[in-house]
């Protein structure tokens, strides 16, 4: 049997549903929960073990009722850009590749700004090398 695939995404068969259900980006563990209770299909079934017509109604209502993968990524962009366009606060942030969400960046902006380690004593030279 070929592993089930969902808005171009193959769900991994060896794991519960729900859990399988979140490698599809814009699903996540409580969005999986609710999509599987109002289908009335149990969270504990691996997703291998999934009958056809269980596997049918999780795509028709995904496709149908979910923003999942490229939509949901091209609509975060198209929100990014129109906050960059308006000169947003956030926009601006955003252009200067900075936290967008209110945190310090005195320290401990490094996943943002990457690992920049400027110090005084980032540039000089070992104590044992002659001057």
């Amino acid at each position: 049997m070929s592993p089930i695939r969902i808005s171009g995404v193959n769900l991994p068969d060896k794991k519960r549903t729900a859990i399988a259900l979140t490698s599809i980006y814009g699903i996540g563990r409580r969005r999986a929960a609710q999509i599987l209770k109002e289908l009335k299909i149990s969270e504990d079934v691996k997703a291998a073990q999934l009958t056809g017509e269980e596997e049918r109604l999780l795509r028709d209502y995904i496709e149908q009722h979910v923003t999942v993968e490229g939509d949901l990524r091209r609509e975060i962009m198209q929100n990014i850009k129109h906050q960059k366009d308006i000169g947003s606060y956030r926009g601006m942030r955003h252009a200067h590749k900075l936290p967008v969400r209110g945190q310090r960046t005195r320290t401990n902006s490094r996943t943002v700004r990457g690992n920049v380690r400027h110090t005084a004593g980032s540039g000089r030279r070992a104590a044992a090398d002659k001057t």
